[in-house]
């Protein structure tokens, strides 16, 4: 088991597919990453130097992820619903914001944003 950020993966994994449960590092950020600290895009979590481990790691704690982005995103949302924007006004009542069509596919577009409603 190797620690990256307090979280135990396999030694197993790959290491782009181990950056990438991290909420707020997709593909390319992961790869971008693999790519700074000369990572090979097959190597596994436990082929992994303990330097490059700490690097990693380091790397990490100074991006916004996890509950730091998840806040951000919320806050943004909430600024939008205050000042009484369409797009705050499309969020509270649970609709598409980024002009998809409602007339007939809105069912999957209320379901994604139930979350949002809640607050």
């Amino acid at each position: 088991m190797v620690f990256i950020l307090g979280v135990n993966f396999p030694e197993r994994n790959l290491v782009k597919k181990s950056l990438e449960t991290f909420f707020g590092v997709g593909p390319s950020v992961s790869a971008r990453l693999m790519a700074r600290f000369h990572i090979h895009p097959t190597c596994k979590v436990g082929e992994l130097a303990n330097k490059q481990v700490l690097d990693l790691t380091a790397a990490l704690s100074e991006m916004k992820i996890e509950n730091d982005l998840r806040r951000e995103i919320l806050d943004n949302i909430k600024r939008l619903k205050d000042t009484g924007t369409y797009r705050g006004k499309r969020h509270a009542m649970g609709l598409p914001v980024r002009g998809q069509r409602t007339r007939t596919q809105i069912k999957t577009a209320i379901k994604l944003n139930r979350i949002d409603r809640k607050l």
